[in-house]
């Protein structure tokens, strides 16, 4: 019982802390190109995350028996999270964050089609209506009154829209390599984040390094707390699913949407922020059929 409440104070924390991630993203480094914060914020994440995982890591850091299978993984997770990452930001700094947010959050959506393929999961139920409730979750974000499919045709022009889509699509990829890291090849959970951390800046430098605006200097602190937001986040969701049947943590942790829209709506004055808030709703409760299925 202790170890659940544990997993549960860590998912809601880690759901507070990544719904102010993305809030803060929009306004102080959206203007920033997106190789430069993701390289950035990585490093700085990097610098916080590894006394963290010197402290917790239990065991070796890669499995005894590991071979070409796991390090190819573990490259696939870095090469993924570096598009889905790009897409995150590239799609908040393009729209706006109550906007992208419940869109962003779809990523259980692709996770099961992907785990159905190549782990040989079965889609239950309860998991397909999950998927419709979740996808309900676009159409009511692009809800405006008028014609019946007026919010699919805006969702399908919208380049925010296209981009969150696109950021989920490789979430839902990645996630399952992470799982299939963490459990099929028993791979600590701290060393594919270091991998994460360490990877996605080497792999943006070439692309980041002459795009550095002027005045970088002066936004170092907001990178060093960014950092520290996404490395203690990303934590927490470790030791969330680490305690936690996935039907648990899965929900409360992408209630962050919520978290994004209320700030959206609130402290930067977006508009619609009802149909937003009922968007993030259909989000997570798609996710959570999902997860229950």
């Amino acid at each position: 019982m202790a170890a659940i409440e544990l997993g549960l104070v860590c998912a809601a924390v880690s759901a507070v802390l990544l719904g102010v991630y993305m809030f803060f993203i929009k306004r102080y480094v959206a203007h920033y190109p997106a190789t430069v914060y993701v390289a950035l914020t990585y490093l700085c994440s990097l610098v916080w995350y590894v006394p963290i995982a010197l402290v917790t890591i239990d065991g070796r850091y890669v499995p005894t028996d590991a071979g070409p299978e796991t390090f190819g993984a573990l490259a696939l997770v870095v090469a993924g999270s570096s598009l889905a990452v790009l897409a995150s930001f590239r799609a908040i700094s393009l729209g706006d964050v109550s906007y992208v947010a419940p869109i962003s959050k779809l990523i259980p959506v692709f996770v099961v089609p992907v785990e159905v393929v190549a782990l040989q999961q079965h889609l239950t139920p309860l998991q397909f209506a999950g998927v419709v409730v979740a996808t309900a979750a676009v159409y009511v974000a692009n809800y405006e009154p008028g014609r019946l499919v007026e919010p699919l045709k805006q969702a399908a022009r919208s380049r925010p829209a296209q981009f969150a889509l696109a950021s989920a699509a490789a979430f839902g990829v990645t996630d399952v390599g992470k799982r299939f890291l963490t459990q099929e090849l028993a791979m600590a959970p701290e060393t594919v984040n270091l991998a994460l951390f360490v990877g996605l800046p080497v792999a943006l430098a070439p692309l980041a390094l002459g795009r550095v605006p002027a005045g970088v200097r002066d936004d170092a602190g907001i990178f060093v707390g960014l950092g520290l937001l996404l490395a203690v986040a990303e934590h927490l969701v470790m030791l969330a699913f680490s305690t936690l049947p996935a039907s648990l943590a899965s929900p409360v942790i992408n209630s962050s949407a919520v978290v994004t829209v209320v700030l959206g709506g609130v402290v930067l004055g977006e508009e619609a922020m009802r149909i937003r808030l009922t968007a993030a709703g259909f989000a997570v409760a798609g996710v959570t059929l999902i997860s229950l299925g």
